[in-house]
């Protein structure tokens, strides 16, 4: 109704100027020889003004509902608006817009898809040369630089994986599988291909696990988000013979997949935006490794499988994050 007044004022104001000119213009002639004339007069005037706008806001009725109550859905907006002109001409006008947008949208689906084509198929190709480079050092073991290029390529693989798993995050309906899986048989198997890592940093692992435990998740994703905290607990601890925890309970939300730390812990204005994408935040910028894409990685990846993260962190004291298996 709010939209029907605005469209008409013009409408009234025209009227009403009319209605006045003429009345005035029709007294000089003495036309109104009566008060009953008067009144007959404003009365036919105001009665042919609101059978117009009666017709004008039943005609666009339809018009004025869909513009006053926002749709919840985008279809809705191409339901018909009625039959008069400017109901017609809306309706031609959002149909055009919803083409163009349609159209934009497959373009930039088309670009999406070949950017996750390009970005799988280089991933791939930059694992043969890897995989080449580690026969070689395994050739040469014992020479002083072997160890040095290992640990680049170490770096490399990481951040090759990680690209690529931000690509398929895109797609994710399409690239995960719900099945039980033994929480201690997965963190064994990240320890184990991180063990270089751990021997370089000169931290321990430790697995408080029940081997029986399961829990409802896709074991390829869960074996990433393991691998993360666990890369980003290392790296962040500084100092020999420090200890990263990897334990497993049951708790009131669920069971619960912990990673504990003794690092340098993160500092509490960085706390609240660990999740975000690309925020490094201080230890980032002394450290110089991080991409700031971990966390919200594996914070991202939590949300499509359903399950809670939390974190919690003290700067010097270390850090603790833990995943929650709701199902």
């Amino acid at each position: 109704m709010k939209i029907f007044l605005h469209d008409h004022i013009s409408f009234v104001l025209l009227y009403l100027f009319n209605m006045l000119f003429l009345f005035i213009f029709y007294r000089n002639l003495g036309g109104f020889e009566t008060l009953e004339n008067v009144y007959y007069f404003i009365f036919l005037s105001s009665f042919l003004l609101g059978v117009f706008l009666l017709y004008r806001y039943f005609s666009n009725k339809r018009l004025y509902d869909m513009l006053t109550k926002m749709p919840s859905k985008f279809e809705d907006t191409l339901s018909s608006a009625g039959t008069t002109p400017i109901s017609v001409g809306v309706n031609k006008l959002l149909r055009a817009q919803y083409n163009l947008y349609q159209e934009q949208i497959q373009m930039y689906k088309r670009k999406q898809a070949e950017h996750l084509t390009f970005i799988n198929q280089w991933v791939h190709q930059m694992k043969t040369p890897i995989s080449v480079i580690h026969l070689i050092l395994q050739e040469n073991e014992g020479e002083p630089y072997v160890e040095n290029i290992r640990q680049e390529l170490e770096r490399i693989s990481r951040g090759l994986n990680m690209a690529l798993n931000m690509a398929r995050l895109t797609n994710f309906e399409h690239d995960f599988t719900v099945e039980t899986v033994l929480l201690h048989s997965i963190a064994i198997e990240v320890v184990n291909e991180q063990k270089r890592y751990f021997i370089r940093k000169k931290v321990y692992p430790e697995v408080r696990i029940d081997p029986n435990m399961t829990v409802k998740s896709d074991k390829k994703w869960l074996k990433f988000i393991v691998e993360q905290l666990l890369v980003n607990a290392i790296k962040y601890t500084e100092g020999e013979n420090k200890k990263v925890i990897v334990s497993a309970y049951d708790s009131e939300k669920g069971k619960v997949l912990e990673v504990k730390d003794r690092g340098v812990g993160i500092p509490k204005q960085d706390i609240r935006r660990v999740f975000e994408p690309f925020y490094t935040g201080e230890n980032g910028r002394k450290f110089g490794e991080s991409t700031g894409m971990g966390l919200y990685l594996v914070s991202e990846v939590c949300k499509k499988l359903g399950h809670q993260i939390e974190i919690e962190s003290k700067p010097g004291e270390g850090t603790c994050v833990r995943i929650i298996f709701t199902g």
